[in-house]
């Protein structure tokens, strides 16, 4: 079996890495920099899961050819149509795309683009960064992959992904149903990112902030109504969790969201708090968090824009 992995950031390079110590026949996809470090330093991930030091296969987006079995499709939001072209020559037919990108939005291009049927769910769990020194950081033992076909039947190929990662320090899951994944990770995903990038703060700094727990909450109730109109409702396991874990006083968590935000980069403000807002709005569920945390972002956006960022964002 051979796979493509797009990049060798984060998360490509911490879930690609993981294959190929398991054995995996592995090639990433990476720009010339990127290369050039990878085959000076290897790929190198720090974890508290076990370190690692390896050399990789690497290919440049101009010379993807056919011949992969699947795809572990990684990028942002705001850079797939670019992702879509660079893994195009792949996908002949044969080839599988497991996406594992923030929220749903991105299916209906995938699809349009690849056809329904080569395009699998996927979704990941895990606080993973490519260092300046290029080495991928993977902060906390979270390190989770969970995929599946949206039609929730268990086919060859995805029980082939799955005994690939059963020969690796992943913890991963066969979803039987990674739709409902899909639909429970964006209610908590949107309800983190819109908070914390809203109030500029972690969990427990807006914990402690006069009427910070129900503004959270209102907010995580609105996405769990969306969730449900759609026809997913969270299960009571997946509430309680993400409750205590966005009300949690102690919680020094934000969404990535919040650090590219800091950082001045582009944001999914659209791909994730855009797309549920519009949800919230055609289901008529109350918006008001959703809204004043996507107006918050798009200011953002324009400011950005313009080059008007304050220093140090």
């Amino acid at each position: 079996m051979k796979i493509l992995i797009l990049g060798a950031g984060g998360l490509g390079g911490y879930f690609g890495g993981r294959l190929v110590q398991g054995g995996a026949d592995v090639t990433f996809i990476v720009r010339p920099r990127r290369r050039e470090q990878l085959e000076r330093d290897g790929l190198v991930i720090e974890s508290p899961s076990g370190n690692a030091r390896l050399d990789v296969k690497t290919v440049l987006a101009e010379d993807v050819r056919p011949g992969y079995d699947w795809i572990l499709f990684t990028c942002k939001a705001y850079d797939l149509e670019s992702a879509m072209n660079a893994v195009a020559p792949a996908m002949d037919g044969k080839c599988t795309l497991l996406p594992v990108l923030n929220g749903l939005a991105h299916f209906e291009k995938l699809d349009a683009r690849f056809g329904a049927s080569q395009v699998l769910g996927g979704t990941a769990h895990i606080n993973a960064v490519l260092r300046a020194d290029g080495v991928v950081v993977n902060g906390d033992p979270l390190n989770r992959i969970l995929f599946g076909e949206r039609d929730r039947t268990k086919s060859g190929r995805v029980q082939a992904i799955a005994d690939a990662f059963a020969k690796t320090s992943v913890d991963w899951k066969l979803s039987p149903d990674i739709v409902q994944d899909l639909w429970e990770k964006v209610t908590f995903l949107c309800t983190l990112a819109s908070m914390t990038c809203l109030f500029r703060g972690n969990v427990g700094e807006i914990m402690a902030a006069p009427g910070g727990r129900d503004a959270v909450m209102r907010a995580f109730e609105a996405n769990v109504q969306i969730a449900t109109k759609e026809g997913h409702p969270p299960r009571a396991a997946h509430i309680e969790n993400v409750t205590q874990r966005l009300t949690d006083p102690a919680g020094n968590w934000t969404a990535s969201m919040l650090r590219d935000l800091e950082a001045g980069k582009p944001t999914e403000a659209d791909h994730i708090v855009g797309w549920m807002l519009e949800r919230a709005r055609r289901h008529g569920v109350d918006d008001t968090m959703l809204a004043l945390s996507y107006a918050h972002l798009k200011t953002y956006d324009a400011r950005r824009a313009a080059g008007r960022l304050a220093t140090g964002q």
